[in-house]
């Protein structure tokens, strides 16, 4: 069972690494509201990162947040630097669990995970570059497990509501479940939307480094899994979205891959093909996107382009990505809807013989997805590992949301935060 405890040796239940970061202060302010959610209604937390000011200023803007002024006082300060294991180090000793939000991962993750894999303190972060999540899964799996600690990777957008969501739909088909598609559809409010340019340039790295992912993936000598059903081929339009649709190119397909080859292996279930892809709204949009992503793809090639892609996101995104950031009233007014459609055979029908005969649709959906959903998921997950123990893998290991979360009750702790999962 994972260890969860408090001690007077490791004080807080939950360290936030990169705390002043775009998305940092975010789950601070998600952490602040759940305290009450921790073990015996009593949350232990701290913040860390490399500026004790900028540290101290985002509790300042917390506690004006939520009308909370005990933060500025009641919440520690652990000063701690990606550049100086030393540091990282002393502050997984005091932590149960680091939530690690210092991005782009490929550059500054690394360091997190082995000070926590070495210092005996679980780790969650919001990663959605598979390259580092796989990478860390090679490295880092085996040394976990002999630790005890869960290294749990894309607690985020990316992956929760793909992972948890093939998961969920598997639970409420009745039947085998062979294969789900999702479509992904944002809603952006009258004063429009924008993501943090964080994530621009964990895109910018993941395309350069595309070969590299390939290389890694060879070193984990995988038989392929097991296919059954329909196989599942690409397409870029749905009747039910009624709008055009691309391939979703997070970390979405690889995680929930991961998440069903673990659950073959540990629990002989029948593997879910799946399909992930993004709604784009109508010609125009394609048009558009046509154009931006000729460009991306040339520039990304090139070292003066990836440098002209940094530093000018709104510019080469046309205005999707930008340096500051959305505004709270823009996230207040934005939303997201993951669709996943579900085939698979009846319970009366054999897997093996004959075309799937039937299908589900089932829905996630939320508030703003980078800086909203994202916290809630993240914390809920913390949560989940500090009050369900028992429910968690029976080793420690480098996993995904689904192998870590599946017998546990964190998609109805989601339901309770706004990221809803149902049956349509």
């Amino acid at each position: 069972m994972a260890r969860v405890e408090t001690s007077p040796s490791r004080p807080y239940h939950l360290v936030i690494f990169g705390a002043s970061g775009f998305t940092g202060q975010f789950v601070v302010e998600e952490v602040a509201r759940t305290v009450s959610e921790g073990p015996n209604g009593n949350l232990r937390w701290a913040v860390a990162g490399r500026s004790k000011q900028k540290l101290e200023k985002v509790l300042e803007q917390a506690a004006g947040v939520l009308s909370k002024p005990e933060l500025r006082t009641e919440v520690d300060v652990i000063v701690a630097d990606v550049g100086e294991p030393d540091s990282l180090a002393a502050m997984c000793k005091q932590a149960v669990i680091v939530l690690n939000c210092v991005g782009p991962y490929r550059f500054f993750g690394e360091p997190v995970v082995k000070a926590c894999v070495e210092n005996g303190a679980h780790h969650i972060d919001i990663c959605g570059e598979p390259q580092f999540l796989e990478g860390m899964q090679l490295n880092y799996s085996q040394q976990a497990a002999e630790k005890g600690v869960f290294v749990i990777g894309s607690c985020g957008f990316d992956s929760i509501p793909a992972d948890m969501g093939v998961l969920y739909t598997r639970d409420q088909f009745r039947g085998t479940l062979t294969a789900v598609e999702s479509f992904l559809t944002v809603s952006a409010g009258p004063e429009g939307g924008c993501i943090h340019d964080g994530t621009w340039q964990s895109a910018i790295y993941g395309f350069a480094d595309g070969h590299k992912l390939q290389s890694l993936r060879r070193k984990f000598n995988h038989k392929p899994l097991p296919s059954v059903g329909s196989k599942l081929r690409r397409r870029y339009n749905h009747n039910e979205i009624q709008q055009y649709a691309v391939p979703f190119m997070g970390s979405d397909p690889s995680v929930v891959k991961r998440t069903q080859r673990f659950l073959v292996e540990e629990h002989q279930a029948t593997p879910v093909q799946y399909g992930a892809y993004a709604g784009v709204g109508g010609v125009g949009s394609i048009i558009k996107m046509i154009f931006a992503g000729m460009m991306f793809w040339f520039l990304v090639k090139f070292s003066f382009g990836r440098n002209l892609l940094i530093k000018y996101p709104e510019f080469f995104s046309f205005g999707f990505f930008s340096k500051a950031g959305p505004t709270r009233k823009q996230m207040e007014g934005s939303s997201f809807q993951f669709s996943l459609y579900g085939e698979g055979y009846t319970d009366e029908q054999d897997p093996t013989q004959g075309k799937p005969n039937a299908k589900i649709r089932t829905l996630v959906q939320g508030p703003e997805a980078g800086y909203v959903a994202t916290p809630i998921a993240m914390v809920q997950a913390a949560l989940t590992i500090l009050n369900e123990p028992a429910a968690l893998p029976k080793k420690g290991g480098v996993y995904t949301p689904g192998a870590a979360f599946s017998k546990t009750t964190l998609i109805d702790r989601l339901n309770k935060h706004g990221i809803q999962f149902s049956v349509i």
